[in-house]
């Protein structure tokens, strides 16, 4: 019996070269990866616009899948409205909703003649106002059920507006914010001349909205008529304090969504766009007690185009391919804890420029920049102002070029001047340009998928071809001789309250006991809603914790909850990594807060235990890799008290 189950395990488990710095080649996705997000430990979901992929599911061309982490074979799922440039973001129950999109389209891109709302050619429906949700299953499920499967009935569930192209953004109590967007497709979200800011003669939704609604008609957000033209996939970042941080255009904002009162910040510098079509780099950097869960937001790469060069909803009034890409990298700290004057920071410019690089923010607390290209910006089109047929585009219709294979890593805490490397990094031989995506896998490695910088498929004769080949990267912590064996990890976690351990294996890190306990850390990282270079809803969180060392060279780590201000990490799913010197266990994918769309329970912080070292467990002795006490400001904490133990996962379906 034995045998036969590693000649299976054989046949279907990848054989793959887990060399730190390297690519490798993960199996195909069938349909391209515009937008992905990682589901469970095994599951990775994909989305796609409605376009002529060669995959078929029940009689048209199939636009989602989903792939197994564990043997890289991808699963087609069907969708029925057209999620092209839809926003995504999780729910507290470890559901996933995905939001608007495009009308139906079919071959070449080519509205449906019934205005947009059917398409016969691939089979599409009207996606501007689509919620589509789903559950994600395990192998272990029957993926058969509905339960599995998305949920995509706009006569049932949609949202009040059309929207293309919006920001999503959790609150604390798991509500999604849905923010602008365009009410049909073009390359930025403007006319010209641009005589109406707001609405754009209807093809523009300056307004936001609920998800679940709250019965409110939706609002004009000025931010939004503020941005006009380059507001597509507006940065969105909850803060501390429960106001939102917006970004778009040259234009910065802390809006609170309650009131619909908009506090200015400083203008980007340099002239630097980083939202789409300039598609520049943007994560929050990582929430560590160190730094108090205070956010700082990093900006690098877009474009310096002036603002004519972006033309309007037609094409580009310029060549965009022959701009470079910008090198700027900026830091803001919205909501200074010592009640500073918000202002942007210059830091370490990107070793290359680079449009459409995205951050993904690593198990160490580093931030990888992968993907993207040297110069122009992302979208597609047939012309430009100046070139005036796609026979004379020169990359088809790829507004970009030069793709940029080599990522770099930034490193917080390194010193100004020395924040970069790309020391050991290897490059990737297929171009990820627009529409393509990564996101953190629970080993600790990065997925790269999608790229199709054309109207529809185009797989032959063209520079920048669609792709369907997945890779894996590996980061350079793949180095290591071994991984930390960690038991005892919760499934939920708790704003505040009782604090739990862990165990981390003896012989499953480098050096001595006391050494190794001394440089742990225990770390949340939430991967996001990928899509368009951008990881929405993107956080990484480190938890406090000291540590006991054990005789036998185990030791045992006392970790506290996460901070009780769900403002810091909203409700919802999360992947637990423990880092011993750097290195990151496999990921365990818990679910922060009581699973409810709703104010969720805060308990005070509970006092963790001084760190213990062993007389026989090394050299190195002293404090943890927290607070010894697990305190925490009152700033970073606010958000009530209210004490009750974390609540049962609720189905998807009460949210609808």
């Amino acid at each position: 019996m034995l045998g036969k189950l590693l000649i299976a395990l054989s046949a279907t488990a990848p054989a793959l070269a887990q060399k730190a710095g390297s690519f490798v080649e993960a199996g195909s996705t069938q349909v391209s990866a515009m937008m992905m997000f990682l589901g469970n430990e095994e599951k990775v979901y994909i989305l796609d616009k409605s376009e002529g992929n060669a995959a078929q599911i029940n009689g048209h061309p199939a636009w989602a899948s989903v792939w197994d982490i564990n043997t890289h074979q991808t699963e087609l799922m069907e969708i029925y409205t057209n999620s092209f440039c839809a926003s995504g973001m999780h729910l507290p129950n470890g559901s996933f909703v995905t939001f608007g999109g495009n009308s139906a389209v079919g071959v070449g891109g080519a509205t449906s003649t019934d205005g947009g709302i059917h398409d016969t050619a691939y089979g599409a429906y009207d996606g501007r106002k689509a919620i589509r949700v789903i559950n994600p299953c395990t192998s272990s499920d029957d993926f058969s059920s509905t339960n599995c499967q998305w949920y995509d009935n706009p006569s049932v569930l949609s949202m009040q507006k059309m929207r293309w192209y919006s920001a999503a953004e959790a609150l604390p109590n798991g509500t999604v914010a849905m923010i602008g967007g365009f009410t049909s497709g073009g390359y930025v979200n403007r006319n010209t001349p641009n005589d109406d800011p707001a609405y754009e003669g209807g093809g523009a939704e300056p307004t936001y909205e609920f998800y679940p609604s709250n019965g409110q008609t939706p609002q004009v957000l000025d931010f939004m008529v503020k941005t006009s033209g380059l507001n597509s996939y507006a940065h969105s970042y909850l803060m501390p304090s429960g106001k939102m941080l917006l970004q778009a255009n040259h234009s910065t904002t802390l809006w609170d969504y309650e009131t619909n009162e908009e506090t200015p910040l400083p203008d980007m510098p340099n002239n630097v766009v980083r939202v789409y079509p300039a598609s520049g780099a943007a994560a929050m950097m990582p929430l560590t007690p160190e730094n108090n869960w205070t956010p700082t937001i990093l900006f690098c790469g877009g474009s310096d185009m002036p603002d004519e060069y972006y033309g309007n909803y037609s094409w580009p009034h310029y060549n965009t391919w022959t701009h470079p890409a910008s090198k700027d990298c900026q830091q803001l700290t919205p909501e200074p804890q010592d009640g500073s004057t918000p202002k942007y920071v210059q830091d370490d410019s990107l070793p290359q420029g680079r449009t459409m690089g995205q951050f993904i923010t690593l198990p160490d607390g580093t931030m990888l920049v992968i993907n993207g290209g040297a110069n122009g910006t992302a979208g597609y089109a047939n012309r430009t102002l100046y070139t005036e047929t796609l026979d004379e585009m020169p990359f088809y219709q790829s507004l970009a070029s030069d793709p940029v294979g080599q990522p770099a890593i930034y490193n917080p805490k390194a010193p100004a001047g020395q924040r970069w490397s790309t020391a050991g990094l290897g490059s990737s031989s297929i171009a990820r340009l627009y529409h393509s995506t990564a996101i953190l896998l629970p080993d600790a490695s990065v997925l790269i998928a999608g790229s199709n910088p054309n109207i529809d498929v185009q797989t032959d004769g063209v520079p920048y071809p669609t792709q369907y080949t997945a890779e894996i990267f590996y980061p350079p912590y793949f180095s290591a001789s071994v991984r930390p064996s960690v038991s005892g990890a919760p499934t939920t976690l708790t704003y505040g309250g009782k604090a739990f351990d862990l165990t981390v294996a003896k012989g499953s890190y480098a050096g001595g006991a006391n050494a190794a306990a001394a440089n742990t850390t225990v770390v949340l990282a939430r991967g996001g809603f990928t899509t368009h270079a951008y990881n929405m809803g993107q956080r990484h969180l480190q938890l406090n914790s000291t540590y006991s060392v054990n005789a036998d060279g185990s030791f045992v780590l006392h970790v506290a909850q996460v901070p009780p201000n769900p403002a810091l990490l909203t409700p919802g799913p999360a992947l637990l990594f423990t880092v011993v010197n750097g290195i990151p266990s496999n990921g365990t994918m818990v679910l922060v807060g009581n699973g409810q769309i709703a104010t969720q329970p805060t308990e005070a912080v509970a006092a963790l235990p001084a760190s213990q070292t062993s007389s026989n467990g090394g050299s190195s002795s002293g404090g943890g890799s927290g607070n010894d006490n697990g305190s925490a400001s009152s700033a970073a904490m606010a958000g009530g008290a209210v004490v009750a133990s974390a609540m049962g996962i609720v189905a998807f379906l009460t949210f609808l």
